[in-house]
């Protein structure tokens, strides 16, 4: 499924980018949890979930018991979107938001259809970006939510263009000095920044093979707690609410157990949280100054 572009040189600029992007373009359907979880309702998403899951799932008859479960960790992921888009603050019809790293869109379409106003995706995966516009179409709301192949370090969307941006499990593919840059370029004086993200613990996140399993699996760069701080204090980004959710992520993973589309990588994630290594995140930042 390797695509020809002519921006892919100008949107993936280094090898790094073209490896993440080659991974999703060529392996689409090898994150199969979440492949299998937006089935249940159309409503596709590329991130993990929060809740107290309804264990009575695991109960009734053995034919149907895999199927509840799927429901139920759709059910939970579904709901860390919803936590997420309640974070963006006041959201009208008239403004602009941006997914970075959108993915096949769900969080998208919750957002467009929560506020009503116009959602631009972007992701560095060709096949993500065909995936999600079709199901814009079949939506029918391509008119207000688009998904573009561009790289979220540099969008080429006008400045101050944005009402709000977020992220959702996506930042530790980029440095966040470059990343939080190009938000505040992006974002109205005010606006509004909402990252989920997993993050490794200062103190002991270095040392835990845990984090270092988790790293190596995705091919990413897990960054420490402070990072974020850091790179938002540079760019004119305060933060407003952080919220840990870490305890609320355990459930979700300890569901997934259960689930016969469990892949190996739950148990590194469940060391790695109650361990305190790592740690599940919610940021959320308002841009000040110009």
């Amino acid at each position: 499924m390797t695509m020809l572009n002519p921006e892919t040189g100008t949107v993936l600029r280094t090898s790094y980018q073209k490896s993440v992007a080659e991974y999703w373009n060529n392996n689409p359907n090898d994150d199969r949890v979440n492949t299998k979880l937006g089935e249940v309702d159309g409503l596709y998403h590329h991130h993990y979930g929060i809740g107290d899951p309804d264990l009575s799932v695991l109960e009734g008859p053995e034919d149907t018991r895999q199927g509840r479960i799927v429901e139920e960790l759709h059910r939970l992921e579904t709901a860390q979107a919803d936590l997420l888009l309640d974070h963006l603050g006041d959201v009208r019809p008239g403004d602009h938001l941006m997914d970075g790293g959108s993915g096949r869109g769900g969080t998208s379409f919750m957002a467009n259809q929560r506020f009503g106003c116009q959602v631009d995706g972007v992701t560095i995966s060709e096949y993500q970006v065909g995936f999600a516009n079709e199901q814009a179409r079949h939506r029918g709301v391509a008119d207000k939510v688009r998904f573009h192949f561009r790289n979220m370090l540099d969008t080429a969307f006008d400045t101050g263009s944005m009402r709000g941006i977020w992220t959702n499990e996506t930042t530790m593919y980029v440095d966040l000095f470059d990343l939080f840059g190009e938000f505040s370029r992006l974002l109205e004086p005010g606006g509004r920044y909402v990252c989920i993200t997993g993050c490794s613990n200062d103190v002991t996140g270095g040392r835990s093979s845990s984090v270092s399993w988790i790293d190596a699996h995705y091919g990413c760069m897990i960054h420490p707690r402070s990072e974020y701080f850091r790179a938002m204090a540079q760019n004119n980004l305060v933060p407003v609410n952080v919220v840990d959710l870490t305890a609320a992520t355990i459930p979700y993973w300890e569901l997934r157990t259960k689930s016969e589309l469990a892949t190996g990588v739950e148990k590194p994630f469940l060391t790695a949280y109650r361990e305190g290594s790592f740690q599940y995140l919610l940021i959320a930042a308002d841009k000040v100054g110009r």
